[in-house]
């Protein structure tokens, strides 16, 4: 298979890609590992070998947050073997950092800040720009609990989000988050609709469902208990459906009185089926 063949790569890279964001990793998995598998040996492979490798690897990423279980470290380490040009770089090291974020959750990393400072000073494009950002604000937030310093980082990202739904998702999700802190509820419902929106738009099956959980929390907080309740179960089924455990962990949780807009717990805890405001979306078509 080869970039003129008749089902070219790209198009199997954004199919998988589109199967991921709906939550089906094993699927896009499976898809992309027998393109790799019929790929050219050698040099005339090495660039198709390259794109798919990567792509994979950042659905793996994707697959370890909602699930909890994948080889995300063994596929980004091997995509160095293929060879990369500046911007393949740029999304590799990125991906790496979505993989490190989340490995680091609940304690503070010096490493994850540097090398997200390093991706935003060395985004080829406003794009990529607008997703380092999105990590900043989220290393601020949810490792080293600077509440105040990450809606810039947001801000920047949402500003940068032109043509892509899942970044403008996730910007006005954590941007949302810091108006419900606030107590500004209208605009906290206007943000969280608009990430709700954003994430349908893009087909992230599992974002869209943590999505809601948020309007749940609305729910509950203007006192429709009845309301937030069945949002809640409803996430908790589809995301049960799909194999997200961690959307219906949390959503199990809310029902059991849980508020997962609270700050994160310490790892190994009981109360760590909160699930604050962390980076949930499944992200793998960011730059097309």
């Amino acid at each position: 298979m080869t970039e003129n063949a008749t089902l070219p790569v790209g198009l199997l890279v954004d199919a998988a890609r589109n199967l991921a964001n709906a939550g089906r990793w094993e699927r896009a998995t499976t898809l992309l590992d027998a393109a790799f598998a019929s790929l050219p040996q050698g040099a005339a492979g090495r660039g198709a070998a390259a794109r798919v490798a990567l792509a994979t690897a950042e659905i793996a990423v994707d697959s370890g947050w909602f699930t909890g279980v994948g080889d995300a470290a063994a596929r980004l380490s091997k995509v160095d073997e293929f060879g990369l040009d500046p911007a393949g770089r740029w999304d590799l090291d990125f991906a790496w950092l979505r993989y490190e974020y989340r490995e680091s959750f609940g304690r503070p990393d010096r490493n994850v800040r540097r090398r997200a400072q390093l991706l935003a000073e060395t985004a080829p494009d406003p794009l990529r720009l607008g997703w380092a950002h999105m990590y900043l604000g989220l290393v601020a937030d949810n490792l080293f609990d600077e509440r105040e310093a990450a809606p810039a980082h947001y801000e920047i990202a949402l500003h940068n989000s032109a043509g892509d739904d899942l970044l403008r998702r996730e910007a006005q999700r954590h941007l949302g988050d810091h108006d419900h802190d606030r107590g500004d509820h209208d605009a906290a419902l206007s943000r969280w609709r608009d990430a709700t929106e954003a994430g349908a738009r893009a087909g992230a099956v599992p974002g869209t469902l943590s999505q809601q959980m948020l309007l749940a929390v609305l729910a509950r907080d203007a006192g429709d208990e009845a309301g937030a309740t069945a949002l809640a179960g409803e996430v908790a089924r589809w995301a049960t459906a799909i194999g997200a455990a961690r959307t219906a962990a949390q959503a199990t949780a809310f029902l059991d009185g849980v508020d997962p807009t609270q700050p994160p717990p310490a790892p190994g805890t009981a109360a760590e089926t909160r699930f604050p405001m962390i980076s949930d979306t499944s992200d793998t078509d960011r730059y097309r």
